[in-house]
């Protein structure tokens, strides 16, 4: 398989897509395979999430890993999304203008490239709403 075939099916990562549990009615992001309630009783769907939600908490990151030291300063956060699940993620905003309970909405950006000649990796950050 070729290498942008491969992230082209990387769905949970390029469209929010996670999955919910019809019987309990949770929301999971990233996705799972079974309900940690329900168990097997449970019945898995995929879900495509809105990607909408509010600051959790944040943190600006001023020394950072390879890779990313042209970034820096940046906000990184915990976004709890309206359906219910959090995931950590880039915020794109100053740090100045961040407040925990900020509604954010999703963006697509690139998140990473391997070397200088690399893949270059996207995927979903937040700005605010």
């Amino acid at each position: 398989m070729s290498v942008p075939r491969f992230w082209r099916q990387q769905v949970a990562r390029y469209n929010l897509v996670g999955t919910h549990c019809k019987k309990c009615g949770e929301y999971f992001y990233p996705p799972r395979d079974m309900c940690p309630d329900c168990r097997r009783d449970g019945e898995i769907e995929d879900f495509k999430f809105n990607g909408s939600g509010e600051v959790v908490t944040y943190t600006v990151i001023h020394t950072a890993a390879e890779g990313f030291e042209g970034q820096t300063p940046y906000v990184l956060g915990i976004i709890k999304l309206d359906e219910g699940p959090q995931l950590t993620s880039q915020i794109i905003a100053m740090a100045d203008d961040m407040e925990i309970g900020m509604r954010v909405k999703p963006t697509f950006r690139k998140l990473g490239q391997d070397g200088e000649n690399g893949m270059i990796y996207y995927g979903t950050k937040f700005v605010p709403a």
